[in-house]
């Protein structure tokens, strides 16, 4: 039986889109979107794989690994080399958590809006 679905978008909320589109912009190369407003931004993958990022107001940070604030949902990426992505992405403003339950198959980063996202070299 073929697939019913395919994934075409991920969209993120967070408090200010445009600053964590631009994140994730450095960190994949996707193209921005050219509909993109203070409210909601997107990049593109040239497959057309949609990642936006919607304004919500009182946004508050998932507190990961607590659940004061689930997480609620993550990304995943693949990487050549677990130490030179982290390094780079940290210099674009993610930041590390103290917890973390795999440190050689794969690494748990936040996102400059709190979201938590993987790194693995699988």
């Amino acid at each position: 039986m073929p697939p019913l679905m395919k994934l075409t978008a991920v969209t993120l909320d967070c408090a200010d889109p445009r600053a964590l589109a631009a994140f994730y912009q450095q960190a994949t190369g996707f193209a921005p979107h050219p509909r993109s407003d203070a409210d909601f931004t997107g990049l593109t993958r040239e497959d057309g794989l949609f990642l936006g990022f919607q304004r919500v107001d009182g946004y508050r940070p998932p507190q990961w690994p607590g659940q004061i604030v689930p997480q609620q949902s993550h990304l995943d990426f693949t990487v050549d080399d677990l130490d030179t992505a982290e390094a780079a992405l940290l210099a674009l403003g993610a930041t590390r958590p103290q917890a973390q339950p795999d440190e050689q198959g794969w690494r748990v980063l936040l996102d400059p809006a709190g979201h938590p996202f993987c790194l693995t070299t699988k």
